[in-house]
């Protein structure tokens, strides 16, 4: 205990030094987890990383009213003249080109006047990096999943981000999808009545398609739930997470994928809150299976199942008890959001339009000097479960504590509402 409260201390003092921003008279450990952030005009953004899943966010970037795309970086020089056209082409002046090498990023980060960072790079073990060196030179940062592959490298983050002052956002379009929105809509009417149990799940055979199978491996064989990040993000939106509760411990299993040098076939994860709830959590890449996030939400009053798109809510479905289709509660109880810009997101941004609305939220927040939906906190517990399940799988599923990344914070952190316009 005492190496980790060293490690720690090296840590705050270490980027407190490098950074050299004002972060007041308090220590640390009393920074508030939110930034008192100032309303600009105009974001301007650098975009680090512009492969295939780059390409998508600059598109999306470009569609965004406010959004002045200043600076690109890659380690591929074509990529680079590539998103320098697609700029130039949107109406935008030519964005400054960086390519010299694998670390080039810094040099972007400590030459260019920006208000935001976007990460989209692989492998991930740049993500952590490119993220401090954003925040270290005055910048808020957005990064592709997950934000840090270890638990040390989410405490990077989030000393980095409270040192600094400077948010480090995870862009997990999950929690935009429509159906996720709008069981969270109808959780904060209280239509579910008290929340018990969510099961989710990244279930997506990979097969021979190579791309994907670079995504969620990232060339690393781990007996753990690799990708975590897709199916908990929604969950923890729902479960309050580091907003009034939040994760308390995991155990963990992975079924075969212990001949040889194989990654788990499937992984299946129990997590715990402190409120008393539980979720399942799968991750599942390598059996031949249909698509399924699966995302079930069940409480006292009500169940939804996203694999059966169904619903039954207690008083309000028919009296005997059986499944309806989730489709006529659209009309009443869909999000405010969707409302209003569903229609353009569906035709501008990709996975049913929650790529435009990540961006979408993360920009009106920039714009109008208000946190953002998601925060480095949520990063930071979203992420590690990749080495809790880890450590849990090697130990004989023994369980594992959750970081309190938000050092009881999250007692007295306002839940997230029903997210507006």
């Amino acid at each position: 205990m005492k190496e980790e409260h060293d490690r720690r201390d090296f840590l705050k003092v270490g980027v407190a030094a490098v950074a050299g921003l004002s972060i007041g008279q308090g220590s640390l450990a009393s920074i508030a987890s939110y930034v008192n952030a100032q309303a600009m005009e105009k974001v301007r953004v650098g975009l680090v990383g512009i492969g295939s899943r780059g390409t998508v966010l600059l598109k999306v970037l470009l569609d965004l009213e406010g959004v002045e795309v200043k600076a690109v970086c890659d380690i591929i020089e074509n990529r680079v003249v590539k998103a320098q056209k697609m700029v130039t082409a949107a109406g935008q002046p030519r964005p400054n080109g960086y390519s010299r090498d694998e670390t080039d990023f810094k040099r972007l980060c400590e030459t260019e006047e920006l208000d935001l960072v976007i990460n989209a790079v692989r492998p991930w073990k740049w993500h952590v990096p490119i993220c401090v060196a954003a925040m270290m030179t005055g910048k808020h940062t957005a990064t592709e999943v997950p934000a840090a592959e270890t638990i040390e490298g989410c405490w990077q983050l989030v000393e980095t981000a409270e040192t600094t002052q400077r948010y480090c956002v995870i862009l997990e379009n999950c929690c935009y999808f429509r159906n996720v929105m709008l069981v969270h809509n109808m959780l904060r009417k209280g239509l579910f009545g008290e929340l018990r149990h969510c099961e989710a799940g990244y279930q997506h055979y990979i097969g021979s398609d190579t791309r994907t199978a670079a995504r969620v491996r990232d060339d690393k064989v781990r007996l753990a739930n690799a990708y975590p990040t897709h199916p908990i993000g929604p969950v923890a939106q729902w479960m309050d997470i580091n907003r009034g509760n939040r994760f308390d411990y995991l155990v963990s299993m992975s079924a075969d994928g212990t001949r040889g040098n194989r990654d788990a076939d499937i992984n299946t994860s129990l997590i715990r809150s402190v409120s008393g709830q539980t979720v399942t959590l799968y991750y599942d890449t390598k059996l031949p299976r249909p698509y399924d996030l699966i995302y079930r939400v069940q409480g006292t009053k009500g169940i939804y199942s996203a694999t059966l798109d169904k619903i039954y809510i207690d008083g309000r479905s028919p009296k005997s008890v059986t499944w309806e289709p989730v489709d006529d509660y659209y009309k009443p109880f869909e999000s405010p959001l969707w409302k209003a810009w569903g229609e353009k997101a569906l035709t501008r941004g990709g996975h049913g339009g929650a790529d435009w609305m990540t961006l979408y939220r993360l920009i009106k927040a920039l714009r109008t000097g208000s946190a953002p939906d998601i925060d480095v906190y949520d990063a930071a517990t979203w992420s590690c479960i990749t080495e809790l399940s880890e450590k849990s799988v090697a130990s004989r599923s023994r369980p594992m504590d959750f970081p309190d990344f938000t050092r009881g914070r999250w007692k007295t952190n306002t839940p997230i509402g029903i997210v507006g316009l």
